[in-house]
C-alpha cells in the first residue's frame, strides 16, 4: 500500500501552510507577508476563510 493517505485532515493543510509561509518569510524577508500568503493560497489551495485567518494572524505573529 501506498504511504500517502490521499484523505488528510483539514488541519494538515494548515499546518503545512503556516510552516512553509514561517520558512519563506525567514528566507526572504524582503518579500511582502500578503505576497507571501497569496502565494501559499495558491501552492496549499486555502479557503478564503484560511487565508483571511492567516492574514489576520500571521502578520502579527511572526516577525519578519
Amino acid at each position: 500500500m501506498d504511504d500517502i493517505n490521499p484523505v488528510q485532515s483539514p488541519g494538515d493543510k494548515m499546518k503545512r501552510a503556516i510552516r512553509w509561509l514561517s520558512e519563506t518569510v525567514q528566507q526572504h524577508p524582503h518579500r511582502s507577508r500578503r505576497q507571501i500568503i497569496e502565494e501559499a493560497q495558491i501552492r496549499f489551495d486555502l479557503s478564503p476563510a484560511e487565508c483571511t485567518f492567516l492574514e489576520k494572524n500571521f502578520d502579527k505573529s511572526v516577525s519578519g
